[in-house]
């Protein structure tokens, strides 16, 4: 009974020193892929200042060259079209030499910000401040670009939020922070949860920096779990060694070879076994309460039953080439998973993503051709979506192929609005059917004066070239309110339901619009109602 009771602790003894090393090599691995991922992060955000503070300081440049030196009217207002045309900057200001506001793009009354500190950059040219708007809290990036013989200089503010990461490299919520601060260590300013500075267990950080500019990112994000439970350790040091000793005796007898992963190889297998495939966000009226169609998003289903979210893997599908072979394999999809119910329902549509490259091949045509030729889907229930996100290098080219699918019936929408190359040039060259309002700025709308003026802008100018407009991103009832109290009824969000894989979103269309009903005499649903069985639908899927 002695020996049994001692044998007892020695083999929990023994469970814990067998499953210490692989417990200590795992917490190491992940401790090293965290670092990784949070290194990323930081060199990404850097980048990204500097590239956003390079088309700031472009827009600046234009001015000075325009001769914008003086608080005249006609400069207030370049000072005004500048401000909407970048997509980025909340304010444009002339700025004396001691720095001191001397007008913004409002005019020449104004509450002169508070100026904290203020750092040169590699070029003598430009200078960064750090300052606050009389009575809010926030503070903003200021970029100055200094104007010779004692002219005053030309100023922008920046949100900070434009410029730290909002989301982390696998495309998921940032679960941590960001600090962006200028060369001395003043802080410009932070973005997500910074649990009041005060770090917590589990966190990793990683700092980069600027070279061009001098600001500093720092970003902290939560460091993945750790087992440390005496049970825990004993049961899993049980399963390791077993999992051990059957790799080692496959090892043995099979010596396998190993093999170098290739991710583009896997996007084109998955390409192939069909793993890509289309979830529906819907796409509501909600003046009306009905629901007006949806936009395809991709996602990738691996043969495990795990589903990817598009972050991951769309820059690569679009840097391997793949990327017009993963559209036409959506519109497959779509076209048979949905094609009868939309193609019933006259006045619905579905929407795809297509990559600039296609509409500059041409290759659209032969596509929407070729793959809805026959179909219940009309042309007219297609709507093309081209991003302002990306460079169109040859407009009149896409105006062209623009104009061509428009005449077989088909719409194309301009997505992303107002955080792209383009201004107002996309919109007014391209001679789109829809503009999409970015996410951006509908997250922005209730604490963002610049989100304000652009939403109500792009409503002006919809209207004035009969344009539709949607606003996507929408996750509050407050935003829905404001949008549509200023003329916004097309709106797709997690307010109304998240994407919806093909059967979700099927008993979605004959919840909202049954076909068995008359469809001129039945009562039309009121919101609240369809918000509910949206909010079913989502929780079931």
């Amino acid at each position: 009974m002695l020996a049994l009771k001692t044998k007892k602790p020695l083999a929990a003894v023994l469970g814990i020193l067998v499953a210490a090393v692989p417990i200590y090599w795992f917490t190491s691995w992940l401790e090293e892929q965290g670092v990784a991922e949070v290194s990323v992060a930081a060199n990404w955000s850097v980048a990204y200042v500097d590239l956003t503070i390079d088309r700031v300081v472009a827009s600046l440049n234009d001015l000075a060259n325009r001769g914008v030196d003086s608080c005249s009217p006609a400069n207030t207002e370049a000072l005004r079209q500048a401000v909407f045309a970048s997509g980025l900057i909340k304010e444009l200001a002339l700025v004396g030499p001691s720095g001191q506001t001397l007008c913004t793009d409002r005019g020449t009354s104004f509450a002169a910000p508070d100026v904290f500190a203020s750092a040169a950059t590699s070029d003598p040219g430009i200078m960064l401040d750090v300052v606050r708007e009389a009575g809010r809290d926030e503070r903003l990036l200021r970029i100055r670009v200094l104007a010779p013989q004692r002219k005053p200089a030309i100023a922008a503010l920046l949100p900070v939020n434009l410029l730290l990461p909002q989301i982390a490299p696998d495309g998921s919520a940032l679960q941590g922070y960001a600090r962006l601060r200028l060369g001395d260590g003043t802080l410009i300013g932070a973005s997500g949860d910074d649990a009041g500075g005060v770090p917590v267990k589990g966190q990793i950080s990683a700092q980069a920096r600027s070279t061009r500019y001098g600001p500093t990112t720092t970003v902290t994000m939560l460091q993945h779990g750790t087992i440390a439970n005496y049970d825990d350790l004993r049961r899993i040091g049980i399963v390791f060694s077993g999992m051990f000793a059957v790799a080692i005796l496959i090892g043995a007898i099979f010596v396998p070879r190993r093999q170098h992963h290739d991710p583009v190889a896997e996007i084109e297998t998955a390409l192939v076994a069909d793993e890509f495939i289309p979830y529906y966000q819907p796409i509501m009226d909600v003046g009306t309460g009905k629901l007006l169609g949806a936009e395809a998003l991709v996602r990738w289903r691996k043969a495990d039953g795990t589903v990817v979210s598009p972050g991951t893997f769309i820059p690569l599908v679009e840097s391997s080439g793949f990327i017009l072979d993963l559209t036409r394999s959506l519109m497959r999809q779509v076209r048979d998973d949905v094609g009868t119910a939309i193609g019933a329902r006259p006045n619905m549509y579905v929407s795809f993503n297509i990559a600039p490259r296609h509409f500059a091949e041409a290759a659209v045509f032969n596509d929407v051709g070729a793959i809805f030729e026959g179909s219940p889907l009309r042309l007219s229930q297609l709507v093309l979506e081209i991003t302002e996100r990306f460079e169109i290098k040859n407009l009149s080219a896409t105006r062209r192929v623009i104009a061509g699918l428009q005449g077989l019936g088909c719409r194309v929408a301009l997505d992303d609005v107002g955080t792209g190359h383009s201004g107002l040039s996309y919109i007014l060259k391209l001679g789109v059917d829809i503009i999409k309002i970015d996410r951006l700025f509908v997250e922005a709308i209730r604490t963002e004066r610049h989100a304000q003026a652009i939403v109500e802008t792009l409503v002006n100018l919809a209207r004035d070239l009969r344009m539709q407009i949607v606003a996507e991103g929408v996750e509050r009832v407050d935003q829905v309110e404001y949008l549509r109290e200023h003329g916004i009824t097309t709106m797709q969000g997690y307010v109304f339901a998240p994407p919806l894989p093909a059967a979700a979103f099927l008993k979605l269309i004959e919840a909202i619009d049954p076909l068995a009903a008359d469809n001129e005499n039945r009562t039309v649903e009121t919101s609240s109602t369809v918000a509910t069985a949206l909010s079913h639908l989502a929780l079931a899927s």
